[in-house]
């Protein structure tokens, strides 16, 4: 299995050099050569494995595919040491539970840090762990989050040999609990910048590292945004495994919604359906940063700036800047490459938007890779949140929520749907509590975390500031 970049450099390099690597060289996104193609046999056998063997043997199956230079006997030792009812907390590790007929909710939110990305986070450290020791080498991951990203990533890496996490946030953007998170851990290789702006500055400044090729080589520069394939694909298993659950015959088709800033999420659905797995639909939900909605609704993509990206109630998704969407675009245009290094480097760096409205390959964004997409906002949230308590007697977070609203209105009669839940309540309890008027539950594990001693550096939005303490943290390569 080889990957080349969305962006056309001539390189093909496998996945153990892209899991260290982050960008191409070009700053495109890797993606395969070609998605491999399961066919209805794969499925039951999938299904089956799933059933008798458990989650951590799907993954196994599913990432085998695309990892070829990990040993098989490794590969599978590292999914069975990931995926334990010890770290998710069930067997089933993803259990789906009914919302109401046809729509049910894929836990996802189970693991160390209350949210999705732990799902990849903790496959992507153990990944880094067993490729370092292996090469002798170490890696310093340079981060950004909106909220989950950094905590997932510093729990998966905390202690984790030949690993140093430097991890952007936007000060003051996150939720108290979020940022107890992460501020909280003392560990010497956890380092975390508060950045005086938005999600979106911090994604820019990862960007700009990892495209001077000297400064990420010379200290050994790795990402762990979804920006990494690596992780993504950890996400593509959850999608087979939701599918299996919700279905009893793989000629039955499933739909999923998910709520989406950066694209990355969903992304993994997209690739899982070109892979074969029977998805209706792929739903968008976002919240009032809406640019991912524009697109699917009129073709135009346009980022905000930090001034007109919303302060919202699901700030994980407060992103006008969607990094994977560049992978979705690279498929949607046939795989062009020089377009999509016109669309995504020149059009939106020198006009901040492109347009393929008029593009006759637009039509297929839904025909073909079935996206639909749908908005939510602070009303819409806490309604929905409310709404789900009362009747169902389920408590869901502010993401989540935005998910569910949008499955709600866009489902068709007869349609299954999976909402892809996002994390739990308690990582966002103020909104929670305007919604039904009670403390969403908390683990006990978490318990006081908002009082604990934090330690980050706010830093202003500033790459050179960045660099400079990176330099200051770590060893030349």
């Amino acid at each position: 299995m080889l990957y080349l970049s969305t962006r056309g450099h001539p390189d093909r390099k496998r996945f153990c050099e892209i899991l260290l690597e982050g960008l191409a060289p070009d700053g495109g996104l890797y993606l395969p050569e070609s998605y491999p193609q399961v066919d209805g046999a794969a499925l039951a056998r999938w299904r089956s494995v799933l059933n008798e063997q458990g989650y951590a043997a799907l993954a196994f199956e599913v990432l085998s595919l695309y990892i070829d230079d990990i040993p098989a006997d490794d590969l599978r030792r590292l999914c069975e040491k990931t995926y334990t009812a010890e770290v998710f907390g069930t067997a089933e590790i993803v259990p789906l539970k009914a919302l109401e007929e046809g729509l049910y909710l894929e836990a996802l939110s189970n693991g160390p840090t209350l949210a999705f990305k732990d799902m990849a986070m903790q496959l992507l450290g153990n990944l880094f762990e067993y490729e370092l020791a292996r090469r002798g080498e170490q890696l310093n991951i340079l981060g950004a989050t909106s909220g989950d990203t950094g905590s997932a990533a510093e729990y998966a890496m905390r202690g984790k040999q030949g690993v140093r996490v430097f991890m952007l946030s936007p000060h003051g953007r996150m939720s108290p609990f979020q940022q107890a998170q992460m501020f909280s851990l003392m560990d010497e290789n956890i380092h975390n910048i508060a950045v005086e702006g938005v999600f979106d500055d911090c994604q820019d400044i990862v960007k700009s590292v990892s495209n001077d090729l000297d400064f990420k080589r010379r200290y050994r520069i790795g990402t762990v945004n979804s920006i990494n394939w690596a992780r993504l694909l950890a996400q593509v298993v959850y999608y087979f495994a939701g599918y299996f659950y919700a279905t009893k015959s793989n000629d039955d088709k499933v739909s999923f919604c998910v709520p989406s800033g950066n694209f990355g999420n969903v992304c993994a659905g997209h690739v899982a359906r070109q892979m074969g797995l029977p998805i209706g639909r792929l739903m968008v939900a976002t919240n009032e940063n809406d640019v991912l909605d524009e697109f699917f609704r009129t073709g135009t993509y346009r980022v905000r700036g930090s001034a007109d990206t919303f302060e919202t109630s699901s700030p994980s998704m407060d992103i006008s800047k969607a990094s994977n969407f560049e992978r979705f675009v690279f498929d949607l245009l046939g795989r062009d490459a020089a377009r999509t290094r016109h669309l995504f480097d020149e059009s939106l760096r020198l006009h901040g938007r492109f347009e393929l409205g008029e593009d006759p390959l637009f039509g297929q964004a839904a025909s073909r890779f079935g996206f639909a997409s749908g908005r939510s906002t602070h009303a819409d949230r806490l309604a929905t949140i409310r709404s789900t308590f009362e009747c169902q007697g389920v408590v869901i977070d502010t993401h989540t929520a935005d998910g569910v609203k949008v499955a709600r209105e866009q489902r068709q009669t007869g349609e299954v749907v999976v909402v892809l839940e996002t994390a739990l309540p308690i990582k966002f309890a103020e909104t929670i509590r305007e919604a039904i008027g009670r403390e969403p539950q908390r683990p006990a594990r978490f318990e006081g975390i908002e009082q604990l001693p934090k330690r980050m550096r706010v830093m202003a939005a500033d790459t050179v500031a960045v660099k400079r303490y990176i330099a200051e943290h770590c060893p030349l390569a």
